[in-house]
């Protein structure tokens, strides 16, 4: 039996310690705040209820497989998890309107032609066909294995296959998001849904490779649901399977380095009175045979003196150029009209001055491509006669959002654009709290409240995360900003790879 010290308790971290302590190791969990969950958070007040991170989950048998590998409750004995139908309601800046179904192609072909005119549905169709070949040629390497050693073979080939475009005597092919919606969908608002996949982490479609055209096709291919109650019971369900385990967490534990000897990782230090822990001096050492790491890079290279990335590794993301989440959480009065659907996506009506803000070439807020989430669930409000609304956009993590009311100037325009999607939207409105990118650091410790994305193939490397193993032996990463990379089913997916590196050891491969 080996001793485990996980450093955080967000869901990757979480799953890794799970999947751990089945395998007949001790594992303690140091979290610097008083939760668990990571990004995975819920806010209260007067009744109302919100999820503040992710508020859908894609691709939900990675969690499926997690609680069948750790014991005999299936996730759907611990969470009430239903499809979410239509998986989206979309507006775009003319007007139009449609809801694609969840998982359907015909659906979705079907609604685009009626809602966009004859043979948008068929483009939209023919792209998924090319996204999918896409996510069979990247599925194993970029989600299922522990990142190659060879990695470069992932970098420098795109695989999207993309139409040949001939052009005055040249023959060109996509190779980034933006060239896939002007060159293949052509119409403007097809090209306005695929952005908003890759808006959604934060990703500037002009420079996001091809290969991002696995983000709408994982959504189209295995749907999008919804746990009652909100994701944040997900993150409970994943804690208590945890504690019924006998993983043992640590709250308030601030983690101040990586104790190192003989060149491998031998524990964490902790700030002084933590418990669980002995040492001298300042701080005290909990002492472990192996180190599992939760956390963005930027924190875990302050915690070790040792080098973890160097010339030729694929290197930590740069995270202060990330943008990060910001959401306006909504009270409101009255019941939410009949068949108001669950998710509308409301998109920019500039798209240049958009994306210029988001890579903070624009320091001046303007109304962005707005997620709007209704859930029709009673456990987050406090009657029937009340209704709890999340709206989210992304936004530059470098703005200082407290100065001359910025926060507060871009939820206005968040709301101008929910209420095509809300009816009476501000006249509904008891209070509203704001949330921006800053409020995500300081209850996560995410650098710069940023959000990871995740793993993609091609450009040279540049989307791809670091391994879950490190240059410090013993050391592993695990969650959002290690391989395979962000969103709940990646996170999920890391817990496994470092579970498997760990228990099997070096020569792990993934699951077969």
């Amino acid at each position: 039996m080996a001793r485990i010290a996980v450093i955080g308790a967000g869901m990757g971290a979480m799953a890794a310690a799970a999947r751990l302590a089945v395998a007949g190791h001790r594992v303690v969990v140091y979290e610097r705040s008083d939760t668990y969950g990571g990004a995975v958070r819920r806010f209260e007040r007067d009744g109302f209820r919100f999820d503040t991170g992710p508020g859908l989950l894609p691709l939900p048998a990675v969690w499926r497989d997690l609680f069948v590998k750790t014991g005999k409750e299936p996730l759907e004995s611990c969470v009430d998890l239903v499809q979410v139908d239509p998986a989206s309601h979309h507006v775009f800046p003319d007007g139009t309107r449609v809801s694609l179904p969840n998982a359907s192609r015909a659906g979705v072909v079907a609604a685009l032609d009626e809602a966009l005119g004859k043979g948008a549905g068929e483009r939209w169709g023919d792209f998924l066909v090319r996204a999918r070949e896409t996510w069979d040629r990247t599925r194993r390497p970029l989600l299922e294995e522990p990142l190659w050693p060879n990695w470069r073979v992932l970098a420098d080939k795109e695989p999207y296959p993309a139409l040949e475009r001939k052009r005055l005597l040249r023959t060109r092919k996509a190779a980034t998001l933006e060239q896939i919606g002007a060159w293949e969908l052509g119409d403007e608002r097809l090209w306005a849904l695929l952005d908003s996949h890759a808006l959604a982490y934060g990703l500037d479609p002009r420079r996001t490779p091809a290969s991002a055209a696995v983000l709408p096709y994982m959504e189209h291919a295995f749907g999008l649901w919804y746990v009652r109650g909100g994701i944040r019971e997900l993150a409970r369900a994943v804690y208590e399977r945890c504690l019924a385990r006998k993983v043992e967490f640590v709250f308030g534990a601030e983690v101040t380095g990586i104790a190192e000897k003989d060149g491998r990782a031998v524990g964490v230090e902790l700030a002084g009175g933590t418990s669980q822990a002995s040492g001298s001096g300042g701080g005290t050492v909990a002492e472990a045979d192996h180190v599992v790491a939760g956390v963005d890079p930027v924190r875990l290279n302050g915690l070790t003196a040792h080098l973890l990335d160097a010339d030729g590794d694929v290197r930590a993301d740069t995270v202060t150029a990330r943008p990060g989440r910001f959401t306006v959480l909504l009270a409101l009065r009255g019941a939410p009209e009949a068949g108001a659907p669950h998710r509308t996506v409301v998109h920019a009506p500039d798209r240049t001055a958009e994306l210029e803000f988001l890579t903070a070439r624009s320091s001046e807020p303007v109304r962005p491509t707005v997620t709007v989430l209704r859930p029709d669930d009673p456990a987050l409000c406090p009657d029937a006669d009340h209704e709890s609304v999340v709206l989210s956009a992304v936004a530059p993590t470098e703005a200082d959002w407290d100065v001359d009311g910025t926060a507060e100037r871009f939820a206005d325009l968040v709301v101008d654009a929910a209420e095509s999607a809300v009816p009476g939207l501000r006249k509904r409105v008891l209070w509203r709290e704001v949330r921006s990118p800053d409020r995500t650091e300081d209850e996560t410790g995410a650098h710069f409240g940023a959000v990871p994305a995740p793993s993609l193939a091609a450009a040279h490397g540049a989307f791809l995360h670091p391994a879950n193993t490190t240059r410090l032996p013993g050391l592993y990463r695990v969650g959002g900003w290690s391989h395979p990379g962000g969103g709940l089913p990646h996170a999920g997916m890391s817990g496994a790879l470092v579970a498997g590196l760990i228990v099997e050891g070096p020569q792990f491969r993934g699951s077969q």
